[in-house]
């Protein structure tokens, strides 16, 4: 049996039995650059770095002179693009010191906390309306009334200015009465209680809330199928209907959401949510803008690709329009390969050629600059063939980029295409081949693969297909019809004739 040192770690000796021997522990390597703090301390921006300086350097904030020497040299490491190294971190840190790992992992740590501290500060004070919420309280706290009074005055009145009655603005709102509450409470004034208009602003903050999150959940089930849990949401759409609140835009406009994102069918639902959206667009903020777009461009990309309606596509189409029109489709001045493809497909769809080509050009330069000359060259493309200007067409197609798949394929759909179109029948027989052994050769493409293969399969049908034949005309077109993965379907079956 093992004494009791060795319980505690410690291990018998090999040379001699029975003589313990204490377990050393060796601590991890520690390099600055793989550290928390370099990694949060790269992430600031050029602002950000300067203002961190000039905190580290208040003596409210800190009093720990290494640490102003460690964050100048971090701060002087980002400048030059280099990672920091630890014995010049510590000189930074401790000048007249000999270097001292465990001093520096401390001083490492103290900053990273400093750097977190900043950041929390930043965060609170980044909307100063809403710190007049909070320096009423403090007024409040203090027994000065009539300062707390100023206070929530102007804190209504900023929000009372700004354009925006999202769920926000009522949770403002619904701060506001409660401090105005509490100064009446502590005054004693009974007659000044507005406990019903809490009540009211605290409903109208949770539905709007919960209606926003039901629906951004349900665009996310419809991806992954994750199988979501809602809750109080049907007593929440008996509530709206009850009391009236589809006069809220705020909460309209999700209520609608929610109902034709969990049911493919309410079109009437996301008709209204289309009125509401374009009526008061003004009322949200630019991220949340951006959010209700989406929701209804890709409900609408859907119906289209579900039903063939024109109607579906120049509603695609019209609220494309309106979301570039308010700058809602470019993050940090960029757009999405994604959303610059549909965009194009959709005006074409709807021979909206000339807005495309002016569409293509226009916001070049918005694309990321990897993607940029292939996708560039796959849309002027489209727009070349859709002119039957084949040979521009063919000569775009060049700058397309076959390493992406999806890009790649749509690329080879528009050659097979022209080849066919043209009458170049044995280049197209040799391009179904070239299709078909590079879709093989992918590994998980899913939907994509079948899709493809597809469209290769009932091409080559339609190069055999016999004119005459009739009957052999009628089973092809029925087979394209009825296929279910087919995007190419409209185009194959305009080929029957």
């Amino acid at each position: 049996m093992l004494g009791e040192n060795a319980k505690q770690g410690g291990k018998l000796s090999s040379d001699k039995p029975g003589t313990f021997q204490p377990k050393t522990f060796q601590p991890k390597t520690f390099k600055m650059q793989k550290t928390r703090l370099w990694e949060a301390f790269a992430s600031l921006s050029k602002p950000e770095l300067r203002a961190f300086d000039k905190f580290v350097r208040s003596p409210f904030f800190n009093q720990k002179a290494q640490l102003v020497g460690l964050a100048g040299y971090l701060y002087d490491c980002c400048a030059d693009g280099t990672p920091p190294l630890n014995e010049a971190a510590f000189t930074a840190a401790y000048p007249a010191s000999a270097y001292d790992d465990q001093k520096l992992r401390l001083a490492n740590s103290d900053l990273l906390k400093l750097l977190e501290h900043f950041w929390m500060y930043q965060e609170k004070f980044a909307d100063p309306e809403r710190n007049k919420i909070r320096l009423a309280g403090a007024y409040r706290k203090r027994n000065l009334p009539k300062h707390a009074e100023v206070s929530l005055r102007e804190a209504r009145q900023s929000r009372d200015a700004r354009p925006w009655r999202h769920a926000e603005h009522f949770d403002d709102l619904h701060r506001i009465e409660l401090e105005q509450f509490q100064s009446a409470s502590a005054a004693k004034r009974y007659e000044a209680f507005n406990l019903q208009e809490i009540s009211d602003l605290m409903d109208k903050t949770f539905i709007a809330r919960k209606l926003r999150h039901v629906c951004f959940a349900r665009s996310h089930q419809a991806v992954t199928q994750a199988p979501y849990r809602f809750g109080l949401l049907e007593a929440v759409f008996v509530h709206v209907e009850a009391e009236g609140l589809l006069d809220i835009p705020a909460i309209a406009l999700y209520y609608y959401g929610c109902h034709f994102l969990a049911d493919p069918a309410a079109e009437t639902h996301f008709a209204r949510f289309q009125e509401t959206l374009h009526a008061h667009a003004d009322q949200f903020p630019p991220d949340e803008l951006r959010a209700l777009y989406l929701l209804a461009i890709n409900f609408a990309i859907k119906k289209s690709n579900e039903t063939g309606d024109p109607g579906w596509y120049r509603a695609t189409f019209g609220l494309y329009r309106d979301a570039l029109g308010r700058d809602l489709l470019l993050e940090n001045g960029m757009i999405s390969r994604f959303a610059y493809h549909n965009i194009v497909g959709v005006a074409i769809r709807l021979d909206e050629v000339a807005w495309a080509e002016e569409f293509i050009q226009k916001y070049k330069s918005a694309l990321e600059r990897r993607y940029r000359e292939a996708t560039f060259g796959l849309n002027m493309a489209r727009v070349a063939y859709t002119r039957q200007e084949y040979r521009e067409a063919l000569l775009h197609l060049q700058r397309a980029d076959y390493k992406d798949f999806i890009n790649g394929m749509n690329a080879k759909t528009l050659q097979l295409k022209i080849y066919f179109e043209t009458g170049e029948f044995e280049l197209l027989d040799s391009h179904l081949d070239s299709i078909k052994n590079f879709i093989r050769r992918q590994q998980d493409v899913g939907y994509h693969r079948d899709n493809y293969l597809n469209i290769a399969r009932y091409t080559r049908a339609l190069m055999r297909l016999d004119p005459t034949d009739l009957a052999a005309a009628t089973l092809l077109r029925q087979q394209i019809e009825t296929e279910p993965v087919l995007t190419e379907k409209e185009w194959l079956l305009g080929r029957i004739g």
